[in-house]
């Protein structure tokens, strides 16, 4: 355990956020497994309007750092290669 204070805090600190980043990347597998099982039933409108919110989404989380820029353009990219095999 820490005994200085600051390194105290950077605990508490560190703590909040890794909670905050684990609902967040909750969030966001949830919403790319919607846009993956709308894909696998074939209903290409309902894709289209996950994959929408999922990719806003992300975008999102890799403003705040939660994902690197470029995890969330491979993941988007992916998603968007599975809603367009839909054609």
């Amino acid at each position: 355990m820490a005994n200085i204070k600051s390194a105290k805090k950077r605990i508490k600190v560190i703590e909040t956020k890794t909670l905050r980043n684990k609902m967040i990347k909750s969030k966001a597998k949830t919403l790319s497994k919607k846009v993956l099982a709308a894909v696998a039933a074939g209903n290409k409108d309902a894709a289209i309007v996950a994959f929408k919110e999922a990719a806003a989404y992300l975008d999102k989380t890799g403003a705040k750092g939660v994902y690197h820029k470029n995890t969330v353009a491979h993941k988007v990219s992916n998603l968007q290669k599975a809603v367009n095999s839909l054609n």
